[in-house]
């Protein structure tokens, strides 16, 4: 199937090229204001959850004041954040991609193969039907040799006894 190397390779040569758009991704966010506040204010608040998270962790204090990073480093932070959710968004959406396609080929397989198994039972009904005829026409066979006898069967004599010539 020349589908799937084609595949492969716009996949692969996608997560390559995600890699330059993520740090063009974070050179660019610092650059436009509405952006960089939006960005820095994302910053902050990540810094927060996992100054938190970590306090909770150590078993320190979770009630002290959290400091706030300076702009450039809330910006380097949310930058990189971006950076980062950008390449994982695009290898979560090669990795759906590729089990959805698996999915869909797994599914064609398995209907040729339902369609091969109901091909097999409809020919395994249809030798059942004709072994069956078969087994009644040796038996009507059978029946006509015992009437007949070994000349009848052999054709060596007279293809009808009668019954007036059986009786005489």
């Amino acid at each position: 199937m020349v589908v799937l190397p084609v595949v492969k390779l716009a996949t692969l040569a996608l997560k390559t090229a995600c890699k330059p758009i993520a740090s063009r991704l974070k050179k660019e966010a610092g650059y436009h204001p509405k952006f960089r506040s939006f960005i820095i204010a994302i910053a902050q608040a990540n810094h927060r959850l996992t100054t938190r998270v970590q306090r909770r962790i150590y078993g320190r204090a979770t009630d002290v004041a959290i400091r706030p990073l300076n702009e450039e480093k809330a910006v380097q932070a949310a930058a990189d954040l971006l950076g980062e959710l950008f390449v994982f968004s695009v290898a979560g959406a090669a990795v759906i991609f590729e089990v959805q396609r698996s999915s869909r080929s797994e599914a064609r397989k398995e209907e040729i193969r339902r369609q091969e198994i109901q091909a097999i039972q409809t020919r395994n009904e249809e030798l059942a039907r004709e072994m069956e005829l078969l087994a009644h026409k040796l038996e009507k066979l059978e029946q006509l040799s015992r009437g007949r006898g070994l000349f009848g069967t052999l054709n060596f004599g007279p293809t009808h006894v009668s019954e007036n010539t059986k009786s005489n």
